[in-house]
């Protein structure tokens, strides 16, 4: 006992030489806490950037997509705070659980309880204000790659979210941490040295011989059983988790996949799409695609300008080309719009359907006969025998046709009211995620807008190419065409600001798949921690099992076992109440293919294997130490 007076002597070095002591799992418990405390910043952060979350620093997607993401980072949110909060709790717990029994030893020897509670707890203030400080600093770092890759620039967010973050997890775990704490300076020095307290056990109680058969089972379950309340914990934890990870992982894929199917049906992107427009108006077309993107607007353009127009016999020539499968004359103006509300019959009674509220959008007259893309994502698209039908983008939707009690309207939808618009009222047959305006459009039948506004021509095409032929040969020959007719119309390849749309949206979502990285790996290390303290646990039963005749290989065996009994009941857990949340509240016909299902298997059985091959380590160690070093 001599050793622990000189070693409590050095005042407050003896903190820094227990955590040293025990470097793996001091270390363990530093890098958890740390992707903790990250994960939850990164996802704050990059919320914002986005869109949604409790600030929005950015004007990028449309309203409709912003909602989607919204529920899925709502969602994530949550989750990764409950791992966090979780984690948090497990794996302070286990630490200063460990330390019971040197609190034990340290008061045999004498020593009071106020002085060994002191070293003990600057010793879990250290480590958790460390893990925080870590914690903010690869939050901020994360942040910095994501806004880099994903937007091409980075401008310091909300800050603030960082003390607040630190404040909460730095609560938590000094919570946490100090309840074994507490519990140790009740115990006598008898108590605090028994494996019943330092373990975690359930119970004590005296070895039994164990027959061979089944003795990986019986040994592996009797060891769960004496734990119980660490295996829930940990189960409980990693069922979150793999909840998370589903979500992520399945959510994320599928909702690329499917509001990429959105954009791509209303932009048109990867058909090879060409404009035809003078110079400005072309520009102001591709910085309304760019919009979607974040890209500032030039909100004083004349739209109305005659000017504009493109003489009718640019699309009859276009239209003799063999190689254009498709020419879509648009007439594009930016003009005031109302809504026109509706009744219906609801339960016998007879209600209002929305108001009569007011805005202004850019609306497109377009030829339904001859569109080059299909508008509409929920309803219909324009009907090619009905001239008063209008598809509207979600951003309307969202903005002007919703419920909103402070102007009594209880009831609003956009597919059973119509629009006005040129003093033309217009019927919505469909809504459409649209990246032209970030969703802010209108599309109504071209020669309907035209008789309404008084205007004989538009003043934008679309072209078609057809696929067998030379995309830069047939660019060419539009070039050349369209000169000779009007030199002052230019030609536009719209096909790289449309993929850079896509890719805008894909980039966005892939970050979101990210973020659960960080609850993984933080799962993986307390897992980790978890099945260190399950064999050190263990070392008198290895001991007897060794010496009997057993070989090396059965502590990897019974660790293996335990670790998969724990990994599946999580992951089944887990899986279910994932697919159910992905499915059945955060996605709306959603675009599921066999590819979607391989990727996300993939995934998802990775993640499990390697966590399986991690937790492993322990006991592969223990296995190559000699009988005398495991006993000692």
């Amino acid at each position: 006992m001599a050793n622990w007076r000189v070693l409590m002597s050095r005042g407050a070095g003896f903190p820094i030489n227990d955590l040293l002591r025990r470097r793996l799992q001091s270390g363990l418990v530093v890098v958890t806490l740390t992707l903790s405390v990250a994960s939850t910043l990164f996802l704050l952060l990059f919320s914002s950037r986005v869109g949604v979350g409790l600030t929005a620093s950015s004007n990028v997607f449309t309203i409709g997509l912003t909602s989607v993401f919204g529920q899925f980072i709502l969602f994530m949110g949550i989750l990764v705070f409950l791992v966090g909060a979780v984690l948090t709790s497990f794996i302070v717990s286990l630490m200063m659980a460990q330390r019971t029994r040197d609190f034990g030893l340290i008061k045999a020897a004498g020593c009071p309880n106020s002085l060994v509670g002191g070293y003990f707890m600057t010793e879990l203030f250290g480590v958790v204000a460390l893990s925080c400080v870590l914690g903010i600093l690869c939050g901020f770092i994360a942040d910095f790659v994501a806004a880099t890759v994903v937007f091409g620039v980075y401008v310091l967010g909300n800050w603030w979210f960082a003390p607040v973050v630190f404040f909460v997890f730095f609560c938590l775990a000094l919570f946490f941490g100090l309840q074994p704490l507490l519990r140790a300076t009740k115990m006598t020095a008898l108590d605090a040295l028994s494996p019943v307290n330092y373990y975690g056990l359930v119970f004590g109680g005296k070895h039994r011989s164990i027959s061979r058969s089944g003795l990986t089972w019986r040994v592996a379950s009797r060891s769960m059983v004496r734990r119980l309340s660490s295996v829930v914990r940990i189960v409980v934890l990693l069922s979150i988790v793999f909840v998370l990870l589903t979500i992520s992982v399945a959510g994320g894929i599928i909702a690329n996949d499917t509001t990429t199917g959105w954009v791509e049906k209303t932009s048109g992107a990867g058909s090879g799409l060409i404009m035809v427009a003078h110079s400005s108006m072309g520009s102001q077309y591709e910085l309304l695609l760019s919009k979607f993107t974040g890209t500032p607007l030039n909100g004083d353009f004349d739209y109305a300008n005659s000017e504009l127009v493109i003489p009718s016999r640019v699309a009859e020539q276009l239209n003799s080309m063999s190689g254009v499968a498709l020419v879509d004359s648009r007439l594009v103006l930016y003009m005031p719009i109302r809504e026109i509300s509706n009744y219906t019959a609801l339960n016998g009674i007879k209600t209002i359907i929305g108001g009569d509220r007011e805005g202004t959008s850019l609306v497109i007259g377009v030829d339904p006969c001859t569109m080059a893309t299909d508008f509409s994502s929920m309803g219909r698209s324009l009907s090619e025998t009905e001239p008063f039908e209008a598809v509207i983008g979600d951003s309307i939707a969202q903005t002007m046709y919703y419920r909103d009690a402070s102007k009594k309207i209880y009831t609003a939808d956009p597919l059973l009211e119509s629009i006005r618009t040129a003093e033309t009222t217009f019927k919505i047959v469909g809504v459409c995620i649209d990246p032209i305006n970030n969703g802010n459009v209108t599309y109504v039948p071209l020669e309907t807008l035209m008789n309404a506004t008084d205007r004989l021509y538009s003043n934008l095409l679309l072209v078609t190419p057809k696929d067998s032929t030379d995309r830069s040969v047939t660019i060419s020959e539009i070039r050349h065409i369209v000169k000779s007719i009007d030199p002052n119309l230019e030609v536009f390849d719209l096909e790289p600001t449309l993929e850079a749309n896509k890719a805008f949206l894909g980039a966005a979502w892939q970050t979101i798949m990210f973020i659960p990285l960080f609850s993984l790996a933080s799962a993986a290390v307390c897992l980790v921690s978890y099945m260190m303290l399950v064999v050190d646990e263990q070392r008198q039963e290895f001991v007897v099992l060794r010496a009997v005749g057993a070989k090396p290989n059965l502590i990897v065996k019974l660790s293996a076992f335990e670790s998969a009994l724990v990994l599946l009941s999580s992951f089944g857990i887990g899986l279910s109440f994932g697919v159910i949340i992905t499915f059945l509240i955060l996605m709306t016909n959603p675009l599921v293919t066999v590819t979607t299902i391989g990727m996300i298997s993939i995934w998802v059985i990775s993640a499990l294997a390697v966590m399986f091959v991690l937790s492993l380590y322990p006991a592969v160690r223990m296995s190559k130490m000699g009988i005398l070093k495991i006993g000692g």
